[in-house]
């Protein structure tokens, strides 16, 4: 008898990633296969994001897609909460369940209703890492949930509540159970990594043989004692990351560090309700820079939040000439339902946003060539992610995270590398974003 197969359609950033491998890894220990197309499945599960305003139109059509291709369709995720909820449900009344972020009971209750599971030891096999939508040389590894923080232009912690920070002990056995099936790089996430811990008042717990303490520096240890490659996500600037900087240095973790700054403006950043102290932030960059100088510095932006003058946002593209950041993303402000930002008055015009957004990213890509430029001739390790038929390897520096930075293309004598495969490499050619390099 075949597993009865379900349709999977996940939306939005890597923290709603992880939620949906959680799920797939549910459907493969009941029995589940999943389908590769609408038409073999009996049931569609889509993972929304409700994040801005152009996801959750993505995340509607999506499920107005499952819905005329399939009709029996389970949602999940950031939209199914609050005014986002009821607007899936006029939109779509039949669909058959509707659940919030991490509510797997509710998600798997709905499948049991509508396609029993099928109990077969033979076809009930998960592997010990769970069911991953990453390539199988690196992983997404969330240590918490939810945020303390009251951004204004946030309503993350109304979707995905205050936080919750996992157990010391629960993440690094899953960290090293991710390295022993062959994971080669883990990526840390959450919506503060920074703040890792603090709800469990930095409580023990012992990994093979040690306590650690449920904070950020012992987590880094923790982790960078495996045989792989460690990168932080969403860190806010806490003093406390001044202690990160060293285990960097040392190799324990990458010289990598994504903050997102959002603006450098102190009045911006007031209206923002940001928990950062701006005017430090220079310092605190200039010194992580004197103590590892490999460090790169990735970060993303608003450009034209409600009352942003001319002046606050040139402050910003002065700012970006003393920060000199590796790399950076930059987003037009746009209302989200439910966030307080909505109400502060003098919005800026979309034909302005529109223009210092090009502005942004011009000064950001000049930077970013610089930088690159200045790495023509050096010797530095990649990680393979990719090599074509044409045998061009698609690699990453450690200055890169998957998908949202640049990359390191090797266009000769690569045919035998495989995905994963840490190589040395000397940088011959550099672009706006992206290198070019031969193995050394």
């Amino acid at each position: 008898m075949s597993a009865p197969k379900v349709g999977f359609v996940s939306l939005g950033c890597p923290k709603a990633l992880v939620d949906s491998e959680r799920i797939l890894t549910q459907l493969r220990a009941e029995g589940y296969d999943t389908a590769p197309d609408y038409a073999g499945a009996k049931v569609v599960i889509v993972n929304t994001c409700g994040f801005i305003d152009s996801a959750v139109e993505e995340s509607l059509e999506a499920i107005g897609e499952a819905m005329a291709e399939n009709g029996k369709v389970i949602v999940t995720g950031c939209m199914g909460v609050g005014s986002h909820r009821e607007k899936i449900r006029e939109r779509f009344p039949d669909v058959l369940s509707i659940s919030g972020p991490q509510d797997f009971t509710s998600v798997m209750t709905a499948l049991h209703q509508a396609v029993p599971p099928q109990h077969d030891p033979f076809l009930d096999l998960v592997p010990p890492q769970g069911i991953k939508l990453t390539p199988r040389h690196y992983a997404y590894l969330k240590i918490s949930e939810g945020c303390n923080h009251k951004c204004s232009f946030c309503i993350i912690p109304s979707m995905r509540g205050k936080l919750v920070s996992r157990p010391i002990d629960e993440v690094l056995r899953e960290g090293e159970r991710l390295v022993k099936a062959g994971v080669r790089e883990l990526l840390v996430i959450s919506q503060d990594t920074s703040a890792y811990g603090v709800d469990l008042k930095y409580a023990p717990g012992t990994w093979q043989g040690r306590e650690y303490r449920a904070q950020m520096k012992d987590l880094c240890e923790g982790l960078g004692s495996l045989d792989a490659w460690v990168r932080l996500h969403y860190v806010y600037p806490y003093p406390h990351v001044d202690e990160i900087i060293p285990l960097m240095a040392q190799g324990k973790v990458l010289p990598y560090l994504d903050i997102p700054f959002q603006h450098s403006h102190p009045g911006t950043l007031r209206r923002m309700a940001r928990p950062a102290a701006a005017e430090r932030t220079l310092d605190e960059i200039a010194a992580w820079r004197s103590d590892c100088p490999d460090i790169a510095l990735r970060s993303t932006f608003i450009v034209g939040y409600p009352g942003e003058t001319e002046a606050e946002f040139q402050h910003l593209l002065d700012w970006m000439d003393e920060a000199q950041l590796d790399r950076v993303g930059c987003f037009q402000y746009e209302n989200v339902a439910g966030a307080r930002s909505n109400t502060l008055p003098d919005h800026v015009p979309d034909e302005v946003k529109a223009e210092r957004w090009a502005r942004f990213m011009e000064k950001a890509q000049a930077i970013s060539e610089a930088k690159l430029a200045a790495k023509v001739g050096r010797r530095m390790d990649v990680i393979v992610d990719d090599v074509d038929e044409d045998g061009i390897a698609t690699c990453r520096t450690k200055a890169d995270a998957p998908e949202i930075d640049g990359n390191l293309f090797i266009d000769e004598g690569a045919e035998a590398l495989k995905p994963g495969q840490i190589v040395t490499v000397a940088v011959d050619e550099a672009g706006e974003y992206d290198l070019w390099g031969r193995l050394a």
